[in-house]
């Protein structure tokens, strides 16, 4: 059953809807969104164990693909642009695999369909390992994550999670779910062959990322075959987020091209 997405939006015009990537939830992307907003309704819900989201199984694309068509269809959009970054970028490339009218045209950021290495394990155990009951402000959470996370930006990213309740501190992403299913997330569903999404299709790779390889590329000519890239210099995984002006600067175009 599908899950009930919450979501947040920005601007007025065509939707786009947007897909944030694992740990992440819609305000992640706020900045890159409210810009947008210039010239489309984004919407960016929470995937589901994220954000306001609800906490369900399976953690997996087929499922979260789902979440995405049951929330289109209660926001009454029949199709629309996909934007998905990482995790969230392979949902929108299932979604599109599998329920291909519903997207306009895909924008998939710095993933590829394939599987890849387990390599965010540790991120959970930190956090699971944290003794909320002992701590009062994120501050404090931060220091306590330092051993096992010294980036300071990565701590950051992830203390976003850690939300005040009446119960003190609480983790609004589901661990426990995103622990036991992280080889589906690191992974892609398998399709039949010769199945493929025609639709245009931008890829935007970080230049100084290694989240798509060459076998990922491989797969993009395979299941993508209307697909071009962009690779924006010097950032890393988080484009959107590392050069937002850069990131705006590819996508727009392609976003504006029939709306």
């Amino acid at each position: 059953m599908a899950a009930t997405l919450a979501h947040a939006e920005w601007g007025a015009g065509p939707p786009v809807v947007v897909l944030h990537g694992l740990f992440g939830s819609s305000q992640n992307w706020a900045t890159v969104a409210r810009r947008l907003g210039a010239l489309f309704r984004v919407l960016v819900p929470d995937l589901r164990n994220h954000g306001a989201s609800p906490w369900a199984r399976p953690m997996d694309y087929p499922a979260m693909a789902e979440d995405v068509a049951a929330f289109m269809a209660v926001q009454k959009i029949p199709a629309a642009p996909i934007v998905g970054h990482s995790m969230g970028g392979k949902a929108a490339m299932v979604l599109a695999l599998t329920n291909p009218a519903l997207v306009d045209r895909l924008v998939v950021v710095d993933i590829a369909p394939v599987a890849r290495p387990t390599v965010l394990d540790p991120y959970i155990a930190a956090m699971a390992h944290l003794d909320l009951a002992g701590l009062r402000r994120r501050t404090e959470a931060d220091a306590a994550m330092k051993p096992d996370i010294p980036d300071a930006a990565v701590r950051n990213f992830l203390l976003q999670n850690l939300v005040a309740s009446e119960d003190g501190l609480r983790w609004r992403i589901n661990l426990e779910v995103l622990r036991d299913d992280m080889p589906k997330i690191a992974g892609f569903p398998d399709f039949p062959p010769g199945t493929n999404y025609r639709g245009p299709t931008l890829v935007v790779r970080g230049g100084a990322s290694d989240y798509v390889d060459d076998a990922g590329l491989a797969a993009f000519a395979r299941l993508f075959p209307n697909h071009h890239e962009v690779v924006v210099p010097g950032v890393g995984h988080w484009v959107h987020a590392e050069a937002a002006d850069a990131f705006l600067a590819a996508v727009t175009p392609f976003l504006t091209e029939r709306c």
